[in-house]
């Protein structure tokens, strides 16, 4: 069984399509369910994830009080029911990495996490060249200061919940970290890593300001850096 995760933060206009669309793609796939995660919506999310869930049998609604994407994805990755969880956004999702995703990790000796990559050799990112500046930097951060083995940690990606879910209980970062600082702690133990490289189309701009989100991840970077020292020492 696959849980996929979806956060949703006032995602009125995109909700419905997108969960169909997961939905009708996962049932050819066999067992699965859908975990949309509303967090501190202001629009109508709510009342479409509602409709949708006595719509599609396969779709469970979570709710978070605050806006948090790092929480929404930790509350839908400990809440899921499957062997695996994909998490994909409601505007960033592609069923052909989950395939490839999946065979990986039930290769022998496959990883524990497969992240869509989109700085990987035969990745396609069309954002605008401020976003990929971001990526890479964050990327390289992330290689040099903490050891991380693959190229990205923020996207799409599959997991397998027994080995990341008490990971998962430990991680202390929302917002842009979690799904971060779970690969990490997952490298530190021992787990192993994979990537797939993905082409990466938005269908809106960026919600998130660069000039805000900026400085607010190199903070929490550097809170998560000691975290993980205090914990080692």
């Amino acid at each position: 069984m696959i849980s996929v995760v979806m956060p949703a933060h006032d995602e009125e206009a995109f909700l419905a399509s997108a969960v169909r669309d997961v939905a009708e793609g996962m049932r050819s796939r066999g067992d699965f369910e859908v975990l949309v995660v509303e967090n501190g919506s202001t629009d109508a999310t709510v009342d479409v994830a509602k409709r949708l869930a006595e719509e599609i049998p396969e779709l469970r609604v979570l709710s978070l009080g605050a806006a948090d994407y790092g929480k929404a994805l930790r509350m839908g990755f400990l809440s899921a029911r499957g062997e695996m969880a994909a998490f994909f956004d409601v505007d960033y999702y592609d069923l052909g990495f989950l395939d490839r995703a999946v065979a990986l990790i039930e290769a022998p000796d496959g990883p524990a996490v497969v992240v869509g990559s989109k700085r990987g050799e035969g990745a396609i990112d069309t954002r605008p060249w401020p976003r990929r500046m971001v990526t890479l930097v964050f990327s390289t951060i992330l290689r040099v200061g903490f050891g991380l083995s693959v190229s990205d940690t923020h996207g799409m990606k599959v997991l397998r919940c027994a080995p990341l879910v008490p990971l998962a209980e430990r991680c202390r970062f929302g917002t842009d970290l979690f799904d971060t600082e779970l690969i990490l702690r997952a490298e530190r133990v021992g787990l192993k890593s994979g990537e797939v490289p993905v082409i990466v189309q938005e269908l809106r701009p960026s919600r998130s300001s660069i000039a805000r989100r900026i400085p607010r991840t190199m903070a929490n970077l550097v809170r998560l850096r000691l975290a993980l020292w205090q914990e080692r020492a």
